[in-house]
């Protein structure tokens, strides 16, 4: 080993081991409670059950329905984040240095921590004595405030409680989105307009093309970041009602807190990290590697 590839570890050892003790050691111990049957308040007194734990959380019903909404609540999250965002992100770029307090205004949401966010959203939409529901009323899009039970329909409350993380997220979006629209070669844009390209064409076969990384970096970051919200739904909803928005995470909570299954909640947050860094891969194969093939 060289002298510089010696130099080049001695400076990368700190961040390795600082790495290693905040993420490899809590994954590598979530793991291993994950083969044992634990009860949180003897955490000391350890059976080993192998697969067991996994197997009851593959085979748990409810742990199904939490998965379920899980995907329903980030594909509805991130699908509306990602078309205001990238909408938005259009509108600056078109704008250009006049959008500069435009996106200041729109980046406001993103200084709000999640818990006022979803207390904010709470009073919002809560039973008939929330403002949407008399804003809708003053509109006359509906004729009663108990019309629409946002937190309190099974049917609907999933994607109510989705509502706080769009208002909170999209402006990342924009911003991401807007940084990505910014670094795109001009050059290109003008050579498919002399070519004859409409805004539609230039848009489609230019640059979308170019944002696929950029793209690529929301899909994982916000969609990974949606499949684990915790505090947003249980501010405004706890998981109710009878568990129409308990989400995966919201499930291995439970699991731990009230039932103190350490053990299967273990294997619950294991499943649901091999899940994530999958779904991860997959995007990245999918969207970012085209670019470099």
């Amino acid at each position: 080993m060289s002298g510089e590839d010696r130099f080049v570890l001695c400076m990368l050892a700190p961040a390795l081991a600082i790495l290693g003790l905040l993420v490899a050691y809590p994954v590598g111990l979530l793991v291993f409670d994950s083969l044992f049957k634990v009860d949180t308040i003897t955490p000391h007194i350890r059976e080993w059950v192998g697969l067991k734990n996994y197997i009851d959380a593959l085979t748990s019903k409810r742990v199904a329905e939490s998965a379920f909404r899980t995907i329903q609540y980030s594909i509805f999250a991130l699908f509306f984040e990602f078309t205001f965002g990238f909408c938005a992100a259009l509108l600056f770029t078109a704008l250009a240095g006049q959008s500069r307090w435009h996106r200041t205004i729109f980046t406001l949401p993103l200084m709000v921590p999640p818990i006022v966010a979803g207390l904010l959203w709470r009073f919002l939409l809560v039973g008939n004595i929330g403002i949407l529901n008399y804003g809708l009323v003053q509109l006359g899009v509906i004729g009663d405030p108990d019309a629409i039970a946002w937190l309190s329909d099974e049917d609907i409350v999933i994607y109510s409680v989705s509502f706080a993380d769009i208002w909170l997220t999209t402006s990342f979006v924009a911003l991401v989105s807007y940084a990505g629209l910014t670094n795109i070669p001009k050059d290109l844009l003008e050579a498919a307009r002399i070519d004859g390209a409409n805004a539609f064409k230039r848009f489609w076969h230019v640059t979308l093309p170019l944002m696929r990384p950029v793209i690529a970096v929301v899909v994982i970051v916000r969609g990974v970041d949606a499949a684990k919200t915790f505090d947003l739904i249980w501010i405004q909803t706890q998981g109710g009602p009878n568990h129409a928005s308990e989400v995966f995470s919201m499930n291995i909570y439970q699991r731990m807190v009230r039932f103190g299954d350490l053990g299967e909640a273990s294997a619950s947050g294991t499943l649901f990290l091999i899940v994530m860094m999958l779904l991860a891969a997959a995007a990245y194969w999918k969207i970012w590697r085209p670019v470099h093939a």
